[in-house]
């Protein structure tokens, strides 16, 4: 196909930067953007469509798939790569967005801060 165009002097500058620092030529240039431009739109019309034929498609012969899967997961990966043992990090075993728990027991309290006017300073004995 023949194209005859006319660009506005960004378009013209645009087109003369891409081929300059690519080392393409101008129709090398448009013949790329086309195809980038194509891509794109392309992408935005079929989305994840191209996945409908699969999502959903499997019977695991299970209901409660979507409200146990954490628990399942951490199964199998428990399986695979051996659940945490004695010793282990607190956090081993936790998804990256759970935190782990506190290494101190809960109850416990921060001693009271002494009052400045409570410690008197020591004098040193010189040395003779």
């Amino acid at each position: 196909m023949r194209v005859n165009a006319r660009f506005d002097l960004d378009a013209e500058t645009q087109v003369a930067y891409l081929s300059q620092v690519t080392g393409m030529g101008v129709s090398e240039v448009l013949r790329a953007s086309v195809q980038h431009y194509y891509d794109a739109v392309r992408a935005r019309q079929t989305g994840l469509k191209h996945l409908s034929a699969f999502i959903g498609q499997g019977d695991s012969g299970r209901g409660d798939v979507a409200s146990t899967y954490k628990d399942r997961l951490a199964e199998g990966w428990g399986a695979k790569h051996g659940a945490p043992g004695p010793g282990a990090a607190p956090s081993a075993g936790l998804a990256v967005h759970e935190s782990a728990p506190a290494p101190w027991p809960a109850d416990v309290t921060a001693p009271e801060p002494v009052p400045a006017k409570a410690i008197r300073p020591t004098r040193r004995k010189e040395a003779r």
